[in-house]
Parts: C-alpha cells; sequence; structure tokens
C-alpha cells in the first residue's frame, strides 16, 4: 500500500472474502496483497491471513482478520454516491442480497457488519436544495424510505 492514510476494517477471519465482495461489486476496487502472518496469534495461527490490502470506490483499505472481540458498527459507514435509480438498485440489492441487512433512510448494513450508505445523487441535491421548503419535502420522503426511490424524491421535491 502506498497511500498515507489506509481505513483499517477489522473483520473475524473473513477479510479476504469481504474484500473479494466489495472488489466484484463497486467500481473502482479491487484486491491486492494478502499478507500472512509470520507467527501465532491470539486469533490465528502462523501462515493465516492476517490482513487484505484492497481499494473500495477509490478508497485505500485494509481488511485485518483480528478476531471476534470488536464488532462493526453505524459509526462508520461507506457512502457511495449513485448516478441513477439503477445503479442505486444494483449495489442496493447486492448487500442486501448477500446476507445483508435493510436499513432506513438509505442505509443497509452488509454480512460483515459494515454500514453501508447508498445515496443517489438526486437524493442529495434534493435535501441540500436553497429552497428550503423543497428540501424538507425531500427529507420527509427519504424519511420513509429504506432504499431510496429517486423518483419519489423527485416527486417530493416537486411537490
Amino acid at each position: 500500500m502506498t497511500s498515507k492514510n489506509t481505513i483499517c476494517l477489522w473483520f473475524d477471519g473473513t477479510a479476504v472474502d469481504a474484500a473479494n465482495f466489495y472488489a466484484e461489486t463497486f467500481p473502482d476496487s479491487a484486491v491486492g496483497a494478502i499478507h500472512r502472518a509470520p507467527g501465532d496469534y491470539p486469533a490465528g495461527k502462523q501462515g493465516d491471513v492476517l490482513t487484505v490490502e484492497f481499494t473500495v470506490a477509490g478508497i485505500p483499505c485494509l481488511g485485518l482478520n483480528g478476531g471476534p472481540q470488536f464488532k462493526h458498527s453505524e459509526a462508520f459507514s461507506f457512502q457511495i454516491a449513485t448516478g441513477d435509480q439503477a445503479e442505486t438498485d444494483r449495489l442496493w440489492n447486492a448487500i442486501v442480497k448477500n446476507g445483508g441487512q435493510e436499513s432506513e433512510c438509505g442505509w443497509c448494513k452488509d454480512r460483515w457488519g459494515l454500514s453501508w450508505q447508498i445515496t443517489p445523487r438526486a437524493l442529495i441535491a434534493a435535501v441540500t436544495d436553497p429552497d428550503r421548503a423543497v428540501a424538507k419535502r425531500a427529507f420527509e420522503a427519504m424519511m420513509t424510505m429504506r432504499k431510496i426511490d429517486i423518483a419519489a424524491i423527485e416527486a417530493a421535491r416537486q411537490g
């Protein structure tokens, strides 16, 4: 890894599986080097995969197979800006249908417990509209959704 700042994500022995899924699912993503433990450690043995370098949507990450003691939470999430409903649906469905779960307002969680915000650019534009009444209508529509429905957001924006 050559990036000065890399996101380190803790996994319980499944870092390679997660990295492969992200690389297959998100554009500008790839799996890089896989590093094996040079000796035994609390969660594994010498030769086990200790870390995997990967990129998610252009962001350098390191998956650490650190063991079961720490879990992912909603305090950290990847926010993926989508261009249209087809891309929103594809990414949302890939995460949810691969053992993940839906949440509110465009959030979902993958099977490893990482949170994702699949956020259409149209939603961002709507809720930040300088006309506060427009932004409020779009925001209120979003609050009723799980996966974001761009047509419903645009309808709310129009009033």
